[in-house]
């Protein structure tokens, strides 16, 4: 099912379980603008709000690229000014920051380039999987920008931080191959096999007990959080939640009857 958007450059989807948040600017590889980055925090809204979704894919249209960075030729008008690069910043990093902590499921689903700000966008995500043909670069160095510190931080906790100084320092453009040997990505597939493994993935992570999933993407972005920001009583919770769950009930049910469980997230 389509969802509506206000702008034709970003599209919703409901495919199932499944919400899908595409970047449809193919003629720019999808090169971002304020008002994508607008209409992408109120999908995640909807998705948000929408019980029926359990899992995110983020992808890129046109088939060459799942986000370029952001869109230089609307430079002149959202970022000419001190302050409007300060609001551009505000909003991006809003977005990002919304997406990690995101309370379902995330996957980029990437194929072609993810460059820049589409590489901040990736590691924002729970889960990268690619194309052979995808290629990744950080190439702020080149162009002299500054790159903020949840940037950083979340591009380290992935790679480490030996690799995510490479990417940074040297600019440089990496292959799929070596994503993958760096953590960066956790699948390669052929470009043709490419959106089918990704909906088979995202369907059985659907399949799944959606309050253990709800609690296993909290409890694991308290980890990578800095221990006096932790919420460990929220964890426990949410831990408690799930033994005192009809799903629990289900799943042992299922498993004394030899069935697949129906979950249905209480």
């Amino acid at each position: 099912m389509q969802v509506a958007t206000s702008t034709d450059k970003m599209r919703a989807r409901t495919l199932g379980a499944v919400g899908h948040l595409i970047f449809n600017n193919p003629e720019k590889r999808n090169a971002v603008s304020l008002e994508m980055w607008r209409a992408a925090d109120e999908i995640l809204d909807g998705f948000e709000r929408d019980d029926d979704v359990r899992v995110l894919v983020l992808s890129g249209a046109g088939g060459k690229s799942f986000v370029s960075g952001a869109d230089i030729s609307e430079f002149g008008k959202e970022r000419s000014t001190e302050e409007a690069v300060r609001h551009y910043n505000e909003r991006t990093a809003a977005v990002y920051a919304r997406l990690e902590c995101f309370a379902k499921p995330t996957i980029a689903m990437i194929d072609g380039y993810c460059i820049g700000g589409g590489l901040n966008l990736a590691t924002a995500c729970d889960l990268r999987i690619c194309s052979t043909k995808s290629s990744f670069a950080m190439p702020a160095a080149r162009l002299a920008l500054g790159y903020p510190f949840h940037a950083i931080r979340r591009l380290a906790s992935i790679v480490g931080i030996a690799n995510a100084r490479d990417l940074m320092f040297s600019a440089r453009r990496v292959a799929s191959d070596e994503a993958h040997r760096m953590g960066l990505v956790q699948a390669v597939l052929g470009d043709d096999e490419l959106e089918s493994f990704v909906s088979d993935y995202a369907n059985t992570v659907a399949a799944n007990a959606p309050l253990t999933v709800g609690a296993m993407k909290f409890i694991s972005t308290q980890v990578v959080s800095d221990p006096g920001e932790r919420d460990l009583e929220r964890c426990a919770a949410m831990v408690a939640d799930c033994f005192a769950s009809a799903d629990y009930a289900e799943g042992r049910k299922a498993f004394a009857e030899k069935r697949k469980p129906v979950f249905k997230g209480r």
